[in-house]
């Protein structure tokens, strides 16, 4: 492992927080994964934070486990997998990290200090490179998508989602209602526009537009109304749903440049 004694510790793990995983473990750092007990990442396939659910996950050649014990845990980061632990807060650890990345993409700072180690990073809106944190990746779909910011803000929140195959709000599913959410559908599914999804507490879900399955929240769910509970993608390629996004590894590269900047500039 190239970067061995380098510890990078993951707040999140989703879809777009798993590209920057992938891109860590395959630049040769040890990444620990911390995630919440009931996780909201939508694309499940592609997401890390599902082996807090099923017990492992194998996203591409990525292999995250659920570990309960933090010494287990870092042995488990330096072999190779991924393990992923239940903490919303950040861990104290035996083995301190170089870096700490928050990946949740809650478009606002929850906790996260520029102190919490010698290199943070955050992504997307919600952080202030020299503020609260070192470094601020840019998660907005465009131009800028990937680059490292050091010094300043992202771009705010626009509260849409991006442009996808030529729809950005349509394709995403909300819940209508609260209650106990149960799919008909799978991820990989192809719906037609009108299609039932599946039902909260018996009102229906529904699709508004045609496409591809590409996220669901868990059947079993609580949810609240309103709750983002499904995406659909308009382009309906079905692999798509089991490989990690464009957008995801461009973030996941302005992470591995703010590290290895950093990493050359430290005594």
């Amino acid at each position: 492992m190239l970067f061995g004694d380098d510890l990078v510790v993951v707040r999140g793990g989703g879809d777009l927080a798993t590209g920057t995983i992938f891109r860590l473990r395959r630049a040769g750092f040890p990444v620990l994964v911390l995630e919440l007990e009931r996780p909201l990442a939508i694309r499940r396939t592609v997401a890390v934070a599902s082996a807090v659910i099923e017990g492992r996950a194998l996203i591409e050649d990525l292999d995250a486990i659920l570990i309960e014990d933090i010494e287990e845990a870092l042995v488990v980061a330096r072999s190779g997998a991924i393990p992923v632990m239940v903490s919303p807060t950040l861990l104290q650890l035996p083995w301190e990290p170089s870096v700490v990345v928050d990946a949740r993409l809650a478009k606002q700072n929850l906790d996260t200090s520029i102190h919490d180690a010698p290199l943070v990073v955050g992504l997307g809106p919600g952080f202030t490179a020299g503020v609260d944190c070192h470094a601020v990746i840019e998660t907005m779909r465009g131009h800028f998508l990937g680059r490292v910011i050091w010094e300043g803000s992202p771009t705010p929140n626009t509260g849409e989602p991006g442009l996808v195959g030529g729809k950005t709000t349509e394709r995403v599913v909300r819940a209508p209602t609260f209650g106990i959410l149960t799919w008909k559908v799978a991820i990989g599914d192809l719906v037609a526009v009108g299609d039932v999804l599946g039902d909260i507490n018996g009102v229906p879900v529904r699709s508004r537009i045609g496409g591809v399955v590409r996220g669901l929240l868990p059947s079993g769910y609580e949810v609240e109304w309103d709750w983002k509970i499904a995406d659909i993608d308009p382009r309906a390629d079905t692999s798509a749903c089991f490989e990690i996004s464009d957008k995801a590894l461009a973030i996941g590269g302005g992470v591995i440049e703010a590290i290895l900047t950093w990493m050359g500039t430290r005594s």
